[in-house]
């Protein structure tokens, strides 16, 4: 299956030339703080002129508007995770937006919850998707030394060893890591300039 991986578009997904692909995921942010509210129906009619056949959307810590689970029935053009999963051509795909921020929208602060959070991920996922990424893995920029991840996410990564983790959220480090057991990709598509002058990320994955 070929995985097309891009999030933290913040409005621009119209700018963006998607490659094809079998799936497509999205990791969060593709509002600015959900303002104003037609740029979620915007966002979920781009999805729907989208030729892939699937296509998956974790929201991140600017779509406030999708905290609420009555608003979540916007995204009808792609299936929205919060917290929970799908299965797809064989592939098991858990997605969650929770983040360490205070104040962010998936907000969840205190370690000691993000932990118990994080032990919902099913042992035998094969894609992961949050918005933020584990900790010390594609978690910051280039000028800085500040790790943004999450700690409790790391540890459940190691061990639910999910075959592919996609995420975004840190615009500084887009980009690919792999090891024997997950590849990681940060999909932030927002550069520096305020324009999305990043590629999407196009991963071939074989179902199990």
């Amino acid at each position: 299956m070929r995985i097309v991986c891009i999030g933290d578009t913040h409005e621009l997904h119209r700018e963006l030339v998607v490659p094809p692909g079998d799936l497509l995921v999205h990791a969060g942010d593709f509002t600015f703080y959900s303002k104003p509210p037609s740029i979620v129906s915007d966002f979920n009619d781009w999805l729907g002129s989208l030729p892939h056949r699937h296509k998956v959307v974790v929201p991140g810590n600017h779509e406030f508007a999708l905290e609420e689970p009555r608003n979540q029935g916007a995204i009808t053009n792609a299936i929205l995770l919060v917290d929970s999963g799908v299965e797809i051509e064989g592939l098991k795909i858990w997605g969650s937006p929770v983040t360490p921020l205070y104040g962010g929208a998936f907000g969840m602060s205190k370690s000691a919850d993000r932990k118990k959070h994080w032990a919902l991920i099913p042992k035998d996922t094969d894609i992961l998707i949050t918005h933020t990424p584990p900790f010390a893995i594609l978690d910051h920029g280039p000028r800085s030394e500040r790790r943004e991840g999450c700690p409790q996410l790391l540890e459940a990564v190691f061990q639910a060893r999910p075959r592919l983790h996609v995420f975004g959220h840190i615009h500084a480090r887009y980009g690919t890591l792999r090891t024997p057991e997950t590849i990681f990709v940060n999909a932030s598509l927002f550069g520096d300039s305020g324009s999305l002058d990043r590629k999407p990320v196009v991963i071939d994955l074989q179902a199990r």
